[in-house]
């Protein structure tokens, strides 16, 4: 896939956080952002028919069900459909119609041990959240025409009033993953995506020095992992180009 060529590229999860960022940057791609009306994830049919109709040459699959996340330990059938089903139908039709598609997975597929961890570490989700992100990567892992990258996003500023002070992340706002991501949609594989590695609280407190330090590990009860951290140097050297 050549990396000057323009590309007809349709977002899943048009109307999510992340997307509503994207639609702000200025591309030479053609971008189209549907509702959950016109491309049902769970409707093999429907993904074919929007697909075809854009003439899509690359998928973003955005899609999912994220947060809260105890709703993946309350609603398994939801978490399974959406996260593991949907994106298994995406991959589907992808490769059905040779389309390049690129995954959104997530930093907590990792076992959140040690943290520091590169692409090809072994994994070991610690919630439902993660497997079912995880489940959705075996998907796409079966189609070579793809990317899958682990991110470790969230909005700006920083939603909550308290921070995790035991929990070491890669968080990075969506503003610069946007800005990332159309470098590297020529790519396949898997890419570890995020910023510096730091607690969630020090990440949060350069813009909110009045955020307030909370233990995860006091009060997630073992069911958030505390150091899903990643190693980004492939990121690094990708976007310095």
């Amino acid at each position: 896939m050549s990396k000057f060529k323009t590309h007809t590229i349709v977002v899943t999860g048009g109307n999510g956080r992340f997307a509503a960022i994207l639609k702000k940057k200025k591309t030479k791609h053609k971008i189209y952002y549907p509702s959950k009306k016109e491309l049902d994830i769970t409707n093999p049919y429907l993904i074919k028919k929007y697909l075809e109709k854009k003439k899509a040459t690359i998928v973003i699959h955005l899609a999912a069900l994220s947060r809260p996340m105890d709703l993946h330990e309350k609603n398994i059938t939801k978490s399974i459909t959406l996260n593991i089903i949907g994106t298994s139908n995406i991959t589907c039709v992808c490769a059905h119609k040779k389309i390049k598609l690129i995954f959104f997975s997530t930093s907590y597929v990792y076992p959140g041990i040690i943290g520091n961890y590169k692409e090809e570490a072994p994994l070991k989700p610690i919630n439902n959240y993660a497997w079912s992100k995880l489940g959705g990567e075996c998907a796409v892992q079966l189609y070579k025409n793809s990317l899958i990258l682990r991110v470790c996003m969230t909005e700006k500023p920083f939603i909550h009033k308290e921070a995790f002070s035991d929990v070491k992340t890669n968080f990075i706002y969506h503003e610069e993953i946007a800005d990332m991501l159309l470098k590297l949609i020529h790519h396949k594989g898997i890419i570890n995506v995020g910023g510096a590695i730091k607690s969630v609280y020090d990440f949060a407190k350069v813009l909110n020095p009045k955020i307030k330090k909370i233990s995860a590990k006091k009060t997630m009860f073992n069911k958030f992992p505390l150091n899903p951290s990643m190693n980004i140097t492939k990121l690094k050297k990708i976007i310095s180009k």
